[in-house]
């Protein structure tokens, strides 16, 4: 772990100025988060509507999923992630159909939207349903269900057309246990979201999807990190995998043995799905995209480090700017 410090770092940028940030330019509000989950429900209400009105209709039940259902939302959120389950035996044979057999039946379950409303764009991996009036997107995602009672099912991935076991549920409780032993999860995960996000628009190639920083969160709360003063945490987050080079595998227990995980597939980045021990959540990075990855956290490292050091205000700000964009302040 970083070593905890009296340095300048505690006078120029604090806890509370982070956090500040955080409030002001990196959460979704608490008033759009109700606006979105009341759309979304919306949505479901109608559905299910629908599927009790249609016992024949293959549709099973909307969940709601990714960033606003784990709390882990970025203030520049205009797509929302829910999955709708359907029957699995029901589901064409040709998985290339499956989005448009989706997008049919969300048609039928929602006969007053206009049929733009309710697309599938070319090489794209879910069905988007468009709300003219907020301007926000839903992008569902099919899941093909078979009956388990964790709803677990199989995403039909867009790359390969691979069937990968998924349960929406078992990833919101998952999150939900590390939420509930570091209080500040959540907070620390949106942050280096924020970091990512940025990057991805300063460095060519970047990858850094939001699943996988949630899982180094994770694994970090499971260490015992303590996320509780964010300079610091994010400290942890960057030194974490500045030092490992992201080359030791990462897994977790909830849902299954560790002897259940595969043998070591020669990937440049293994991080395991805790729903799912086949599913290496990094399959798609090279080592290339790794090697990115490390420079740019060790790039934000050496930031926040210089800005523990800085002799002024000024020089501390313009150190955490690297890090959280032009945006961040620093104190009032």
């Amino acid at each position: 772990m970083v070593a905890n410090s009296t340095s300048t770092l505690e006078t120029h940028v604090t806890h509370a100025d982070v956090a500040r940030f955080a409030d002001d330019k990196v959460n979704l509000h608490r008033d759009a988060v109700a606006a979105h989950r009341a759309q979304v429900n919306r949505l479901r209400e109608q559905l299910k509507k629908h599927i009790d009105e249609t016992p024949e209709s293959p549709l099973v039940k909307m969940l709601l999923s990714g960033s606003l259902a784990k709390g882990t939302a970025l203030s520049t959120l205009n797509d929302i992630d829910v999955a709708v389950y359907v029957w699995g035996d029901a589901a064409p044979a040709e998985d290339g159909d499956l989005l448009d057999w989706l997008a049919d039946l969300l048609r039928a379950a929602y006969p007053t939207m206009a049929p733009d409303q309710i697309v599938v764009h070319p090489g794209s991996h879910c069905v988007t349903v468009s709300f003219s009036g907020s301007g926000l997107n839903v992008d569902v995602v099919p899941v093909l269900y078979y009956g388990d009672e964790d709803d677990q099912g199989y995403l039909v991935t867009k790359d390969s057309g691979e069937r990968v076991l998924t349960s929406i549920p078992l990833h919101l409780r998952f999150l939900r246990r590390r939420k509930e032993r570091e209080q500040h999860c959540a907070q620390i995960i949106r942050l280096v979201k924020w970091w990512a996000r940025r990057q991805k628009a300063d460095r060519a190639g970047f990858k850094c999807k939001s699943f996988l920083v949630e899982l180094i969160c994770a694994k970090l709360v499971d260490d015992g990190v303590d996320f509780s003063d964010y300079p610091q945490a994010l400290e942890e987050f960057f030194a974490y995998v500045a030092r490992s080079g992201l080359q030791e595998r990462i897994a977790f227990a909830d849902y299954y043995s560790p002897t259940e995980l595969p043998a070591a597939s020669g990937m440049p980045i293994e991080i395991f799905d805790p729903v799912n021990p086949e599913n290496n959540v990094a399959s798609q990075y090279g080592l290339p995209d790794r090697d990115l990855l490390v420079s740019a956290a060790r790039d934000a490292l050496d930031a926040l480090t210089e800005a523990h050091y800085s002799d002024t205000k000024g020089r501390a700000v313009q150190a955490w700017r690297d890090v959280l964009g032009p945006s961040f302040r620093g104190s009032a």
